[in-house]
């Protein structure tokens, strides 16, 4: 296991669902690491515990037992209003099925989430570096499922978040777009020092990562710094 100087930080965390014999441990005991600016891949099957363990680290559930650290802070340990500010200022989600608001253009989807944050990035500005600049006063039935993938990531951008957390952000994508919307997350990573999370089922994608960490039923199985980062062209799925 990684050391406990790790930006981002799980100790032994437990969520159960159900109680007695209807109990099921989504997450038992999960302990590992990330480091600032990484781009760390969460592999696991339906059901392995990733995005129980997503949803942890976002915010948007409780454990049951254990500890979460963001830096020095204990997120596990906040109430209701910490955790509201937590989401609202450090963490950029980026889902499988985009989630825009279908009356709105791809600008005012993103300046809805601008709004929310102290320190936002100007929503035409994200929309530049998802290079959609051109396609800014278009409504999501206008936009490609890539260039739709992009407005979500761009929306996650203008909160200026320090860590981004994407839930099989190409499993509604065909292979092409897929790769490109990777290899822009991968660049975010990189130019901006965000850290990214990725919780996926595709295990082609994991060779692209600083860490891999493998999850089965809710126990880590390998938690690793990958020696060998492929570029995403070289990848394969």
């Amino acid at each position: 296991m990684s050391d406990a100087s790790g930006y981002i930080r799980f100790e032994n965390a437990v969520k159960i669902y159900g109680s007695g014999s209807a109990a099921v441990h989504a997450l038992d005991g999960v302990s590992f690491t990330i480091d600032q600016g990484e781009f760390c891949v969460i592999l696991g099957s339906s059901g392995a515990g990733k995005t129980t363990l997503l949803n942890m680290l976002g915010g948007m559930d409780t454990l049951t037992s254990g500890h979460i650290y963001l830096k020095d802070r204990e997120i596990s340990a906040f109430n209701k209003k910490e955790m509201t500010a937590y989401r609202r200022h450090d963490v950029g989600f980026v889902f499988q099925f985009y989630n825009l608001i279908p009356n709105l253009t791809a600008l005012e989807n993103v300046e809805i989430a601008a709004q929310l944050c102290d320190a936002p990035i100007p929503a035409e500005k994200a929309l530049e570096m998802v290079g959609l600049q051109d396609r800014m006063n278009n409504f999501p039935s206008q936009l490609s499922g890539g260039e739709q993938q992009r407005t979500a990531i761009a929306r996650a951008l203008a909160k200026n978040p320090s860590l981004l957390l994407c839930d099989e952000p190409t499993g509604a994508l065909d292979f092409v777009t897929g790769k490109a919307v990777l290899k822009m997350l991968y660049e975010l990573s990189r130019q901006r020092h965000t850290t990214v999370v990725i919780i996926t089922h595709n295990q082609a994608i994991a060779p692209m990562a600083d860490r891999i960490i493998h999850i089965q039923s809710g126990k880590i199985l390998d938690d690793c710094k990958n020696g060998h980062i492929q570029s995403v062209d070289e990848i394969v799925w």
